[in-house]
């Protein structure tokens, strides 16, 4: 009697298998191995499937790294995942505001796509399709969030401990993190539209910088952090999916005293080049929604801005440090692949920006560090988007790959970095109808469909932090006629899905 099993590999090649059994027992055996004895869904044979865990950080530029070169604000923990995973230096975000963005990377399409350009969940638009964690939790993962990590406003979604945008249908359980915010006790002050300085500490989307007494779980992060902990080895003998967001550095700056003492006197702190007549070049629209002049911000000010900034970034790299001591503690890191990335970048001043929205690479750009076991570490000067983390993390951990999917599987730059996947990054700034092509020597922002509200065009190999605007000048008229058309084709391949069939 001959029986043909078929056994399926991480990878989806079929190898045919031949027995020739002497006996109807033996082939009944078979049977039995056929039915119990196949890997899993994503595992590889004799062994469990890759469990993963996504930490984000909340309006985190890549500038405030140590391991992107900050000389000032030391990230030790952060830095310990990129010593043992790919660090990609040109990751750009899909929305320069929270809501946008996390929509798109958790739903797998362009905010032009969904529609989703503010602060709501995309599932009224994607209907019964599955998220990133969801695909997750459809193929045998135990799937969860601890904090943001769709949008939750901040601060008064953490004071209040609400669920904000999230999609329930997306996690097999969810846990949220209250915190004081701007109300934590210490030492606090406003430094936004306060001139005078009459003006208490308050709460919103307002520059404040509080010196908090008491410990780390005084906080949203640090509580994010024990239980993310306690999830890992609740969970550690099953497969996982942890969605991990902290809400630092978002404003307020708000951090346990200790974190803000290598950055006093906040005097020391050293700010960005002040552009002669920056804004000159630039249409009205590029000037960003927040800067030193609104926000009435003197050097004193702007100096404790970043200073406020940098210790909300060590504050939160302490807690990064926990969740990645627990998962060594739970003995997995040899079966986790493990992102550290941002929902978008932040400006501390460049160009006299500050805060998010702006379609320059201070704001668009995010750290991304993917750490997958038995990969070498490296660094990857390609272009990369969110977005390509759904397709990419599926890959990876052998889950069905889905062509609706508007990002690219990036997994090969894992062993290759000099690979390349695409030549311009997309991004952009609904506030203000702005768009952003990025390629590797040239960045082109763009204010409504059809131009109206002015472009900008920089020579990032000549111009790397974007002061002069190239687009009245005749000898780039070819560049700019270049990306005019590029972008009205992205545009149009971005609305051509199977959300509108």
């Amino acid at each position: 009697m001959i029986v043909l099993l078929r056994s399926e590999t991480r990878s989806g090649n079929k190898c045919p298998m031949y027995f020739r059994l002497g006996s109807l027992w033996m082939a009944f055996l078979a049977v039995l191995i056929l039915g119990f004895g196949r890997p899993l869904e994503g595992e590889a044979a004799g062994a469990r499937p890759l469990n993963v865990l996504f930490i984000i950080s909340d309006d985190l530029t890549s500038t405030a790294l140590s391991c992107y070169g900050n000389t000032v604000c030391e990230t030790p923990n952060i830095d310990r995942l990129a010593d043992r995973g790919t660090r990609f230096t040109r990751a750009y975000c899909q929305g320069t505001y929270c809501g946008p963005s996390r929509a798109s990377f958790m739903s797998g399409y362009y905010p032009h796509a969904t529609g989703v350009l503010g602060y709501k969940s995309p599932r009224p638009q994607i209907g019964n399709r599955a998220t990133w964690s969801q695909h997750f939790k459809n193929h045998g993962y135990y799937s969860a969030r601890v904090s943001k990590i769709f949008h939750m406003g901040v601060p008064i979604g953490i004071e209040e401990g609400g669920h904000g945008s999230d999609d329930a249908a997306s996690w097999t359980e969810r846990f949220n993190s209250q915190g004081p915010e701007w109300r934590a006790p210490g030492d606090g002050e406003t430094l936004e539209g306060n001139p005078d300085g009459s003006r208490p500490v308050v709460g919103g989307n307002t520059f404040v910088v509080v010196e908090a007494d008491g410990d780390d779980l005084v906080h949203s992060d640090g509580r994010t952090a024990v239980k993310a902990a306690a999830l890992i080895e609740a969970h550690k003998d099953e497969p996982f999916f942890l969605g991990v967001g902290f809400v630092r550095p978002h404003v307020p700056f708000v951090s346990p005293r200790a974190y803000y003492e290598p950055f006093l006197p906040y005097e020391k702190m050293v700010l960005p080049e002040k552009y002669p007549n920056d804004w000159d070049d630039i249409p009205k629209a590029g000037i960003n929604y927040k800067t030193s002049e609104n926000m009435k911000m003197d050097l004193r000010r702007q100096k404790k801005a970043v200073g406020g900034y940098y210790a909300s970034v060590r504050y939160m790299d302490a807690q990064v440090g926990k969740v990645l001591d627990a998962l060594e503690t739970a003995g997995l890191n040899d079966s986790t692949i493990v992102i550290f990335t941002s929902d978008h970048g932040f400006h501390l001043g460049e160009h006299d920006f500050w805060a998010k929205v702006s379609l320059r690479d201070e704001s668009a750009a995010v750290p991304l560090i993917i750490s997958v076991p038995g990969k070498e570490p490296a660094v990857c000067d390609s272009l990369v988007e969110l977005l390509d983390l759904y397709p990419t993390l599926s890959k990876l951990c052998g889950l069905p790959a889905q062509d609706r999917l508007q990002g690219k599987d990036i997994s090969g730059m894992l062993d290759d970095p000099s690979k390349e996947v695409r030549e311009t990054a997309f991004s952009v700034a609904p506030m203000r109808n702005g768009f952003l092509l990025r390629e590797k020597h040239w960045a082109y922002i763009q204010y409504e469909e059809d131009a109206s509200k002015g472009v900008e065009l920089f020579d990032l190999a000549k111009d790397p932090r974007q002061y002069v605007n190239l687009a009245k000048d005749p000898r780039y008229a070819d560049h700019l006629a270049r990306f005019k058309r590029a972008l009205g084709d992205k545009l149009r391949e971005v609305r051509t899905n199977d959300l509108n069939l």
